[in-house]
């Protein structure tokens, strides 16, 4: 199979589903190599993820019931960036909501793609520290059921390498913000 450098050519492009959070389409391509098939593609306009670490080392996550896997998943405080909002402002507003601290020195560690397989979702990364405790942090969203866990970074590390129910994304950032910890 043959790489060529011009891009597959959009032969036809549906929008299948159109929702609140993502649209769902499906691509009929034809590959440089000559190839034609169809593929299906989430569209989304990225998330904004916080790895919020208090003075003493810990970190702060979310426990949050996850309707996709049936269960409660640890997971590092994130939101879906919103129409006309930087990832920043995104997650300066999530780790209030999700956490009740608001951090006063923030890291920006990049941005990766979360699943390209299917989706085209960024997560923007940062490290926030400098915490503060919300004396009346603001309302939850309706549809979370958020239980906040603070863990120490041997604790954290013990319950990825146990394979607890922690998403990707927190695992991944955990340990990009273990390289800026350090420095």
């Amino acid at each position: 199979m043959s790489v060529g450098n011009e891009p597959p050519k959009i032969l036809k492009q549906k929008l299948s589903y159109q929702g609140r959070k993502f649209n769902y389409e499906v691509i009929k391509l034809r590959l440089p190599n000559g190839v034609e098939g169809e593929w299906e593609c989430i569209r989304h306009p990225g998330g904004a993820l916080a790895v919020p670490v208090t003075s003493d080392g810990k970190f702060v996550l979310v426990k949050q019931y996850r309707f996709t896997v049936e269960g409660r998943l640890l997971e590092f405080p994130a939101g879906t960036v919103e129409a006309n909002e930087s990832p920043f402002k995104t997650i300066e507003r999530e780790i209030e909501e999700e956490t009740g601290y608001r951090a006063n020195k923030w890291q920006d560690m990049g941005k990766f793609i979360l699943a390209p397989g299917y989706s085209d979702e960024y997560i923007y990364a940062f490290l926030a520290q400098d915490l503060e405790k919300l004396e009346t942090p603001p309302p939850q969203d309706d549809d979370e059921d958020i239980e906040v866990v603070l863990m120490t970074e041997e604790e954290l590390e013990a319950a990825i390498l146990a394979g607890e129910p922690i998403d990707g994304k927190s695992i991944a950032c955990f340990y990009m913000a273990r390289a800026y910890l350090k420095q």
